[in-house]
């Protein structure tokens, strides 16, 4: 029960610390941007006073961190100057733990409504991209895995190869040209119907797929040469229960590991796909709205989920991890 409950206390202060780290980095790099949030969200056009309200109204006329850079007019004196807890970083941090997130600096809209009106399409596609990727996957690895150094297991190697090649950039618009210009199948951006789903989840679960066939490929080749297979064998099972229910089962803990890992790269994506296809999801929010209009708060909010959902999917990993393997668990 003690090192239950250490285990707990060392995932919480880790958890903690990748949030802190994260968030900390990105409104870092924001802030050493160019360019001035004001006159990106008020145009070329608004007035020096305009200008002047805005920054006052969301706090942008107050320090971001703890010191600055100062330098005279004619660039001679340098140094910094100390601010102390009197800044934006620390007001932002102080306002999280209280369970605000801030308001949006273009729609003034709290960001944790806008980012919630939008998590929702982004975790759909990830999911859906991660059952593509699977369904594809562990077929096919089988199939490779049993056939090792056959034609079909080369086809299988060459078609795998391919789709860890082709970016989603690629990718998406290839298949939108296929399946929503010629073939008129499917639609070719929105999210309208069940059917809008499939284009992107594709597009994002193509290269993950690949990926894991190759890693059921390995997994499958070395468990068939297990001592249990040849014991099942013996006892007259038949060969699809020997693969699928002994060595695919044993077989799967690396790959849980590559999809514990991959959440992050499948959310990183998403942005991208959630571009090419408008998918109404937090990469579009992202990088529409948070990135193109220089939306501090907003940046930050999606950073903070995007974080948040990837180390829950990691603890997720390590419990199927203990289900998987029971010697985990003993240990």
């Amino acid at each position: 029960m003690k090192h239950k409950i250490l285990d707990i206390l060392r995932r919480g202060v880790i958890l903690v610390l990748v949030v802190w780290t994260v968030v900390s980095l990105v409104t870092l790099l924001i802030e050493l941007v160019p360019g001035d949030p004001a006159t990106a969200i008020l145009g070329d056009q608004a007035t020096p006073e305009q200008i002047t309200q805005f920054r006052r109204k969301h706090g942008l006329d107050r320090p971001a961190f703890f010191f600055s850079f100062k330098a005279d007019a004619e660039g001679d004196e340098r140094g910094f100057i100390w601010h102390g807890t009197d800044n934006r970083y620390v007001d932002y941090w102080r306002n999280l733990l209280r369970g605000d997130m801030g308001r949006s600096f273009r729609s003034d809209r709290p960001v944790f409504d806008l980012i919630l009106s939008r998590y929702a399409a982004t975790i759909q596609l990830a999911v859906a991209a991660l059952l593509v990727a699977v369904a594809i996957a562990i077929p096919l690895g089988v199939i490779s895995g049993r056939n090792r150094g056959q034609p079909l297991d080369n086809i299988l190697s060459v078609i795998a190869l391919i789709g860890i090649s082709l970016p989603s950039f690629v990718m998406g618009p290839m298949l939108i040209f296929i399946f929503a210009v010629w073939l008129g199948w499917l639609s070719p951006s929105g999210r309208f119907e069940w059917s809008d789903i499939i284009l992107p989840a594709v597009t994002l679960g193509a290269a993950l797929s690949a990926l894991l066939t190759r890693m059921v490929r390995s997994s499958v080749i070395e468990e068939l040469g297990e001592d249990y297979v040849r014991t099942a064998r013996a006892k007259g099972l038949s060969e699809s229960v020997v693969v699928y229910k002994h060595v695919l089962k044993n077989g799967l803990i690396p790959v849980v590991t590559i999809l514990g890992l991959q959440v992050g790269v499948l959310l990183a994506g998403a942005i991208i796909t959630e571009k090419i296809f408008n998918w109404p999801g937090l990469g579009l929010l992202l990088i529409d709205d948070g990135i193109g209009k220089r939306d501090y708060r907003l940046v930050q909010g999606c950073v903070l989920f995007i974080s948040v959902t990837y180390i829950a999917a990691n603890t997720l990993t390590d419990m199927i991890y203990r289900w998987l393997d029971p010697r985990i668990r003993v240990s």
